[in-house]
């Protein structure tokens, strides 16, 4: 049985590796610095937007601190340009919905630009709860975020389940004692030691995994 699933954002509803590209090689330029390709800015995606600019400004010399702010504004900028959903999110959120479940986002994105993605989208409503970066004190792994949605929510740890592609999803996870789903087809990454309990290829097969039989159609179609 579940009760509930926390959604990572970013690699897990969506791809948003374009407009994250876009924002951090704008920045470097206004610091008279060289584009990174794709594969080097993802790499540093997945623990906030400090650590995201930390790693694209490593060896530069530049301020973090100070080009934090200038990446931010960047992002704010052109964060839905290109970013888009995985197949069969909004579908499979719906499904998700109409069968009961409580549905909550837990991400190191800052909280403000996860709510407008949200809102571009038309996810919002889907959600009981959003917390993002900048809404807690620590982002995760530290286990605060997802304490306070299963409190909030009155969802049980073991009837509930947090799903991302990232090591600080299987992490905050396993902290606390919850089980965790793996979205591999994400762009994130998981440490060699880390065994989440479920591991997908795909939205739809999330919604099969969390949903019992008969259970994906309000109308049993």
């Amino acid at each position: 049985m579940t009760e509930g699933l926390v959604f990572d954002l970013d690699g897990t509803l969506v791809d948003s590796r374009p407009d994250l590209v876009r924002a951090v090689n704008l920045m470097r330029a206004d610091y008279d610095l060289e584009a990174l390709d794709q594969e080097s800015v993802t790499n540093g995606i997945g623990d906030g937007a400090r650590k995201l600019v930390e790693r694209s400004l490593e060896g530069t010399g530049v301020d973090v601190e100070e080009a934090l702010p200038v990446y931010l504004e960047h992002y704010r900028r052109h964060m839905t340009d290109e970013t888009a959903l995985y197949p069969g999110v909004a579908e499979g959120l719906e499904k998700l919905r109409t069968a009961g479940l409580k549905l909550a986002v837990l991400t190191n994105k800052p909280g403000k630009s996860t709510r407008e993605i949200l809102n571009h989208f038309g996810l919002s409503d889907f959600f009981a709860l959003v917390i993002g970066g900048g809404d807690i004190e620590a982002l995760k792994p530290d286990p605060g975020g997802l304490r306070r949605i299963l409190t909030s929510l009155n969802l049980s740890t073991h009837l509930t389940w947090m799903v991302g592609d990232h090591r600080t999803d299987l992490e905050v996870a396993s902290r606390i004692g919850m089980r965790s789903i793996y979205a591999a087809y994400g762009f994130g990454r998981r440490d060699a030691d880390q065994q989440p309990d479920v591991t997908i290829e795909s939205f739809d097969e999330l919604v099969g995994h969390a949903l019992p039989e008969g259970k994906h159609d309000p109308y049993g179609a």
